[in-house]
C-alpha cells in the first residue's frame, strides 16, 4: 500500500483566462501516453475536440465551465490530473478542486506576466500550503523579457522563484530552452497543429549547432542571463519547493508542445506524493487500515442518456475497493458504492481499487454533496470544503408548463451540484429558492444546462443586492431588524445558516463597521 500511494501525483492546472490551461492540459496527456493525437480549443475540422473540455457548452463556448479529472499512468507513477474554469465566475468550483490536490502548476502567459486572476489564484494556494510549479506559456509569442518575469514572480507573488530552464529567444524566433539542471540546450521543431510530439534535439549550449540557430549577439545575452541566473539562483531545494517557498519555473508554449515534457518531468521530479490530511482530532494515516475520503464535486449528466450523477470524491486514506460499504457522515448511514469508475473527462472504466490521493468517481442515487465524508470510521470526519459568499442574486422561473415536472427535476439535480447557491429569504418564503452565483455565467450555465438536458425553458429575474454575509453571532430577530440598512434582507442558506443581503458592498461595509457586535462571515468551512 505504501508503494501504490507513494507513486499517486494529484495535480490541478490553474491560471488567468486564456492564458492556455486547457491546452496545456491536453499537451501533458500527449506526453503522458494518454493521447495519441491533442485537441485545440480552436481546432481545424480534422483535429479533435479537447478530452478536458466535454460539456456541450465549453466546446461552443471554447471555454473550461467545469472542472475535469483525467487520470493516467506515466512511467512509474499514476497521474490524477483536474483542469479547472478560468473564468473568475466558476472560482468556487476551481477553490473547491484545490482542497482535493497535492500541488499545482500554474500557468502564466509570458506576454502579459501575472494577472489579476493568477493572484487571487495563487493567494488561496498559498493558504493551502499547497506546493506551486510554474509555467511560463506562450513563449512561441512576443514575450516579456525572462528576467523581468522572473522579477515580477518573486515580488508580485513573494516567493523564491527557480528558472529549472531557460528560453531560447521568443515570438517567432523562440527555438527552444535551455535545461539549467542538466545543462542542455533542447532544440524543438514545430509539427502541424501541435497535434504530434515536436522532434527535439539536445546539445551542449556551446555546441555549433546552438550557435548557429542564434546570431551572435543573441547568444552573447543568453550566456550572460544565465551567467547570471547561476549567481543569483543557485541549487534548487526540493524541501523548499514543497514547502511552499520555492517555485521552479519552465519556460515553454503549450501549443507548440515546445517544453512540455521537461516541465512533465521536472514536475515528478520535485513533487510529492499525498500528505496526510486532518479529520476530526488529527491526521489521519495514509497508509492506515481504514479508508476515508471526502467529496469535492458532484456532477450530474455526464452520460446524458442515463442521467447518472457522478461523485468526485479524494482518497485520504487506506485503500478503496469496488463494493465497499462507506459510512456517509452527513446522512448518518451506510452507503454501497459499487459503481466506482477510472475517469478521463467523460469517459470511464471500471475501477476495482484505489489508493489515497487517487479522486474517486462513482454513481451513484444517493444525494452526496460537496464536502460529504466518506469512511469505515464514522468518527473520522473532513472539514475540506469552503463557501464562499456570492455576489450576483436572481430568480428563475419555468417558462413552460408543460415541462414543469422536467424543470424541477433539473432544478433538484443541478443545485445539488452547487452550481448556484440557494437561499431562503423571509420575505419570500416562495417555493422556489432564491439563486446566488459569483458571476452572472454561472446562472447562464444554469438556464443551458436545463434546457439542453432536461428540455426546460427558463426565465431569469436578477435581484438587486450585491453583498451576502452569514451571520454569526446570536441576535435577535428584531433587534437585527432595526439596525438592518434599507434594502437588506434577511434569510437562510439551504442548511439553515441564517444570512443577509444588502443592496451595496458599501453599505455591507458600514454595517459591519457601525455594528461591531455582530459577526459577518464572507465565507464558511
Amino acid at each position: 500500500m505504501e508503494q501504490e500511494i507513494t507513486r499517486r501525483r494529484t495535480f490541478a492546472i490553474i491560471s488567468h483566462p486564456d492564458a492556455g490551461k486547457t491546452t496545456l492540459t491536453e499537451k501533458l496527456l500527449l506526453y503522458g501516453g494518454a493521447l495519441e493525437l491533442a485537441g485545440s480549443v480552436t481546432a481545424k475540422k480534422k483535429q479533435r475536440e479537447t478530452s478536458s473540455d466535454w460539456m456541450e457548452l465549453e466546446k461552443k463556448r471554447g471555454i473550461s465551465i467545469s472542472s475535469t479529472v483525467l487520470q493516467f499512468d506515466y512511467e512509474a507513477y499514476r497521474l490524477n490530473l483536474l483542469d479547472t474554469p478560468g473564468h473568475k465566475d466558476f472560482s468556487e468550483d476551481t477553490y473547491r478542486v484545490l482542497t482535493a490536490v497535492d500541488s499545482v502548476i500554474m500557468i502564466i502567459d509570458a506576454g502579459k506576466g501575472i494577472e489579476d486572476r493568477t493572484r487571487k489564484l495563487f493567494e488561496i494556494c498559498r493558504k493551502r500550503g499547497i506546493p506551486i510549479f510554474t509555467f511560463m506559456n506562450k513563449l512561441d509569442r512576443p514575450a516579456m523579457p525572462p528576467l523581468e518575469l522572473i522579477d515580477q514572480l518573486e515580488k508580485v507573488l513573494d516567493i523564491h522563484a527557480f528558472p529549472v530552464n531557460w528560453p531560447l529567444e521568443s515570438g517567432p524566433h523562440f527555438k527552444g530552452v535551455y535545461d539549467r539542471v542538466m545543462k542542455e540546450a533542447h532544440l524543438f521543431q514545430k509539427v502541424p497543429g501541435g497535434a504530434y510530439r515536436a522532434p527535439v534535439s539536445v546539445h551542449d549550449f556551446s555546441d555549433p549547432r546552438v550557435r548557429g540557430v542564434l546570431d551572435e549577439r543573441t547568444y552573447g545575452e543568453i550566456a550572460e542571463e544565465l551567467e547570471l541566473l547561476d549567481q543569483a539562483h543557485g541549487g534548487l531545494s526540493a524541501d523548499e519547493v514543497l514547502a511552499g517557498r520555492t517555485t521552479p519555473v519552465f519556460f515553454g508554449s503549450a501549443s507548440n508542445n515546445f517544453g512540455v515534457e521537461l516541465l512533465l518531468k521536472g514536475f515528478l521530479n520535485y513533487s510529492s506524493g499525498p500528505a496526510p490530511r486532518r479529520g476530526g482530532n488529527g491526521p489521519i494515516p495514509l497508509e492506515g487500515p481504514v479508508f476515508s475520503g471526502f467529496v469535492f464535486k458532484v456532477q450530474t449528466n455526464m452520460n446524458p442518456q442515463h442521467r447518472d450523477r457522478m461523485v468526485f470524491a479524494r482518497i485520504c486514506s487506506g485503500k478503496f475497493r469496488r463494493d465497499m460499504n462507506v459510512y456517509h457522515s452527513r446522512l448518518k448511514k451506510e452507503v454501497r458504492i459499487s459503481s466506482a469508475h477510472v475517469l478521463f473527462g467523460r469517459e470511464r472504466e471500471t475501477l476495482e481499487e484505489a489508493y489515497a490521493g487517487d479522486i474517486l468517481g462513482f454513481v451513484t442515487n444517493t444525494p452526496f454533496r460537496p464536502g460529504d465524508t466518506i469512511t469505515a470510521d464514522p468518527s473520522i470526519s473532513f472539514r475540506e470544503i469552503p463557501r464562499f459568499a456570492p455576489e450576483c442574486f436572481a430568480y428563475i422561473y419555468n417558462t413552460s408548463t408543460p415541462a414543469y415536472k422536467s424543470f424541477r427535476k433539473g432544478f433538484d439535480h443541478l443545485l445539488a451540484e452547487d452550481i448556484v447557491q440557494a437561499f431562503r429569504l423571509d420575505e419570500n418564503p416562495g417555493p422556489l429558492p432564491l439563486l446566488g452565483a459569483v458571476g452572472p455565467l454561472q446562472f447562464e450555465v444554469l438556464q443551458y444546462r436545463l434546457r439542453d438536458e432536461y428540455g426546460a425553458e427558463t426565465r431569469l429575474e436578477m435581484k438587486p443586492w450585491t453583498a451576502l454575509r452569514w451571520l454569526d453571532s446570536d441576535v435577535e430577530e428584531e433587534k437585527l431588524k432595526k439596525i438592518l440598512p434599507y434594502g437588506a434582507v434577511t434569510g437562510a442558506d439551504d442548511a439553515g445558516r441564517r444570512v443577509v443581503l444588502f443592496s451595496t458592498d458599501w453599505s455591507c461595509g458600514n454595517f459591519a463597521s457601525t455594528n461591531p457586535s455582530v459577526t459577518l462571515l464572507d465565507s464558511l468551512l
